[in-house]
């Protein structure tokens, strides 16, 4: 799992790469860490986003409250079929605005 950052004006763009799953989610951590002090738009680009597990879902739920807390927003673009069909299974479509 890769995870690329970028900043353009007021938005911050990050690149998710390969499969989200648990043993992974646990190696980008600190990385999502840094993701959750972003103020104004993260953008999770899921173009290269393969899979994603239960611990995957919860890290974007994360970022998702602390974006909220500082009145921001999390928008997750590009998603696959087999994200879109695991964000629709779990509700996860009505939390996020998707493009």
């Amino acid at each position: 799992m890769e995870i690329k950052i970028t900043t353009e004006g007021k938005e911050t763009i990050a690149a998710l790469i390969g499969r989200l799953d648990t043993m992974a989610a646990q190696e980008i951590a600190p990385k999502m860490d840094e993701l959750k002090n972003v103020s104004g738009t993260l953008i999770l680009d899921c173009s290269e986003l393969s899979y994603i597990s239960s611990s995957g879902l919860r890290i974007f739920l994360t970022l998702r409250k602390a974006a909220a807390e500082k009145g921001g927003k999390v928008i997750v673009r590009s998603m696959s079929n087999e994200i879109r069909s695991v964000f629709m299974m779990t509700g996860f479509m009505n939390l996020f605005e998707i493009q």
